[in-house]
């Protein structure tokens, strides 16, 4: 039995793990996590689903990581940040599916895989591991005289922009054209722009609403377009694929890890 603690419970993401969690007879709840400040804490982490499961809500990080297998947690990057360093000195996994991490972040993350299994990935949805693939080999075949360009949507309260999501797809369309990312990025037109400058990638970003994730690359060429589309209805496809994850990490002591290595995706 997989004994899981869950980061930011009162979350939407957090309710959709904690539900994962109570449906999957391989896993166990061992500890449930929330801001200081949450309504939530002392509770039992089942109540919302009207059951007791004696694990009370806590914000107390090194309590809760005692004695458990990994961490899941899809919160902010400075929360994320604490849990990363508690982990290393608990000797506990952990999947971050947290997005809006500055590159600083993202190396300390790095730096914590020599010691603690980790996956991290903007994306935690079995079918936007595929389309990130996809991407790269459309890429890679459109190369010359094709346009693209990464079209995200996201609920009023996302607080990043573009998206983990977005800028994953970005990296596997940039990556397709033997380019950084960095190096061929737009995100952001206004005014007189000029035309189009050829081997850009260019982002659009669209808030709104309670959608909880619509991505689209479109690869625009002359007469014709692709377009590769994943649109999201529900957190439990984010859910599922992270308790995935978790899964995989069980006998991964350390290492750094995406999507693609837990579903066996070749990275070459």
């Amino acid at each position: 039995m997989l004994k899981v603690v869950i980061a930011g419970v009162s979350g939407r993401m957090g309710h959709a793990l904690l539900e994962g969690v109570f449906s999957d007879s391989g896993l166990q709840l061992h500890a449930a996590l929330d801001r200081a400040e949450s309504a939530m804490i002392g509770r039992d982490a089942g109540e919302q689903f009207g059951k007791q499961t004696g694990v009370k809500i806590t914000s107390d990080i090194a309590a809760a990581l005692q004695g458990a297998d990994v961490l899941v947690d899809f919160t902010r990057p400075e929360a994320s940040m604490q849990y990363l360093q508690a982990c290393q000195h608990a000797n506990v996994k952990l999947v971050i599916g947290t997005t809006g991490f500055n590159e600083a972040e993202k190396a300390s993350i790095e730096a914590a895989a020599n010691k603690v299994g980790v996956v991290f990935a903007p994306n935690m949805s079995v079918g936007v591991t595929l389309l990130i693939n996809l991407v790269e080999q459309a890429a890679r075949v459109l190369n010359e005289g094709y346009d693209i360009e990464v079209v995200e949507m996201h609920h009023r309260h996302k607080v990043d922009a573009p998206s983990g999501t977005a800028l994953r797809l970005g990296e596997a369309a940039a990556k397709g054209i033997d380019k950084a990312l960095k190096d061929c990025a737009v995100y952001a037109r206004e005014g007189v722009t000029g035309e189009r400058e050829a081997g850009t990638i260019g982002f659009a970003t669209l808030r709104g609403g309670d959608v909880v994730g619509d991505h689209t690359v479109v690869l625009a060429g002359v007469g014709e377009r692709v377009e590769l589309t994943h649109k999201a209805s529900s957190r439990a496809t984010f859910a599922q694929g992270a308790l995935r994850a978790a899964k995989f990490l069980a006998d991964k002591p350390q290492g750094l890890f995406d999507m693609r290595d837990v579903l066996g995706f070749d990275k070459s």
